[in-house]
């Protein structure tokens, strides 16, 4: 079934019609996604029903994928805090940091458009989808211009939803007010951070610099320093917990953006979902390119600099190519800088959270989950 096809949602998980609990965290982001995205798309309904159907698109891009990193780690946050998951307030942080979910649909859907990425996930991308749409019905205009327009908004779309979500999850007026700083922060990071990734690939920059500073703010802060801020102040953590979470988070955060910038390259489509060196057709300015070009510098090289160079952002990069490329990366031996670089972020990360006063299971649960962020393969 295409995106812009019927939202399916989710059965009823842990969470659902009751308190969630840790075991079945992830169904019950599933079920308050479902449930409160079947509401707003009904709620646009009214206004046209082909806005109803476009709003469809977003619930099913939403809903048909996804790891449910950012709200999981806010979940442990809180839990990792104090927060008790017997109590009443319990299904209203599910909800909370459920809203985490629709900001990283407005990044992806908005970094999909500006990347001219055709798949996400194995399927067309939004704007790819709407193009489509309007090519087949043979509407005025260009496709492609239609498409972008409808990425954009539905990206926007995203991004209020997720507000509206945060302050309609049923949080006490007390712990929206200390949420407010994280999420704050949050929304402008991700932004920050998609701007200088979009400067960086307009101006060339290659620096290891550009590129920690892209992974630090278009990733780490908004995938866990941010939603683990976000849980522990919901519980009213002290500002040592917090500081603690944050350096934890901003670690594993990188490593995790370093991980999919080497499956970017190197990982296999059909567990990835994105076509093999996608990332580097798309120009992208990672941690990667970046040591690989200053090592050939280092080395006199000039010949593998400028093949590298040369390959990031060509869209007409051929299988042959990519493979070529692959080879040089590997020979210069920045693949393997970046997994040391993952492994010792990991480290410190590890450290930073096993001297933190957090709370069992979250402790053990965080520990886990900086490993699996970190070795994963799509």
């Amino acid at each position: 079934m295409s995106r812009a096809g019927a939202v399916q949602h989710p059965p009823p998980g842990p969470g659902g019609g009751g308190r969630p609990d840790d075991s079945g965290v992830t169904a019950a982001i599933e079920t308050a996604l479902g449930t409160y995205l079947r509401s707003r798309t009904a709620d646009a309904a009214t206004i046209d029903p082909v806005f109803g159907e476009a709003t469809e698109a977003l619930a099913a891009f939403v809903l048909g994928g996804g790891k449910r990193i950012r709200p999981t780690f806010a979940w442990w946050g809180w839990r990792g805090a104090g927060g008790p998951v017997e109590s009443p307030e319990a299904l209203a942080v599910l909800r909370a940091i459920s809203a985490l979910e629709l900001i990283q649909a407005s990044a992806l859907i908005h970094d999909d458009l500006m990347d001219a990425s055709a798949t996400r996930r194995g399927r067309p991308t939004v704007h790819v989808e709407f193009a489509r749409k309007h090519a087949a019905a043979r509407w005025r205009g260009q496709p492609a211009r239609f498409g972008a327009a409808a990425a954009i908004l539905l990206g926007d779309l995203a991004l209020a939803w997720a507000d509206d979500m945060l302050h309609a999850a049923g949080l006490s007026p007390a712990a929206l007010r200390r949420a407010a700083p994280a999420w704050r922060a949050m929304r402008t990071e991700v932004l920050g951070g998609q701007y200088l990734d979009v400067l960086h690939q307009s101006t060339g920059d290659t620096s290891v610099r550009a590129a920690l500073q892209i992974d630090r703010y278009k990733t780490a802060a908004y995938t866990v320093e941010r939603p683990l801020h976000l849980g522990a102040s919901i519980a009213d953590a002290p500002p040592e917990l917090i500081s603690a979470y944050r350096r934890f988070g901003a670690d594993i955060g990188v490593a995790f953006q370093l991980r999919d910038d080497l499956l970017g390259v190197f990982g296999d489509p059909e567990v990835t979902g994105k076509p093999a060196g996608d990332d580097l057709r798309e120009g992208k300015r990672t941690l990667l390119v970046a040591l690989a070009v200053e090592r050939a510098e280092q080395r006199g090289e000039h010949d593998a600099r400028h093949e590298i160079l040369n390959a990031v952002g060509d869209q007409s990069l051929d299988a042959a190519g990519v493979e070529r490329v692959r080879g040089l990366l590997t020979e210069l031996g920045a693949v393997q800088a970046v997994e040391q670089r993952i492994a010792a972020l990991t480290g410190s990360a590890l450290d930073a959270l096993s001297a933190a006063d957090v709370a069992e299971p979250a402790a053990t649960q965080l520990a886990e989950l900086a490993v699996t962020a970190t070795r994963r393969r799509s």
